[in-house]
């Protein structure tokens, strides 16, 4: 398994703590959304996302979400451990479970940069 790049893990780091700092939900799965997006090559990370955004499903008490992110939790890490996972997906259960997306353009540099 590889490990997170530093220059990822501060991205990964920042959005997870705004996601938990937002003034709304919306902010929060935002932030979210976008702490996946850099999350999904590595397992752990990976893993953490899912668990913090069944954990708002939870708070919003919306089942579909909160079953959608259970069985991503579950698969999260083999999927990175395999890079079986589709590149740019948000990890909501509004988006397929296997739908890639386009990046955010400054993501994607933050990922080709390596630094």
């Amino acid at each position: 398994m590889s490990r997170m790049p530093d220059h990822l893990r501060s991205v990964y780091t920042a959005e997870m703590t705004a996601a938990r700092h937002a003034d709304d939900d919306t902010g929060r799965w935002h932030h979210l959304e976008r702490a996946h997006i850099i999350s999904q090559p590595y397992p752990w990370p990976h893993t953490h996302n899912h668990i913090a955004m069944l954990g708002l499903a939870l708070r919003q008490h919306d089942r579909r979400e909160a079953l959608g992110q259970i069985i991503r939790i579950i698969v999260a890490a083999p999927g990175s451990a395999l890079g079986r996972y589709p590149e740019g997906n948000t990890g909501r259960t509004n988006v397929g479970l296997t739908t890639p997306m386009p990046i955010p353009d400054d993501l994607a540099e933050t990922i080709s940069s390596g630094a």
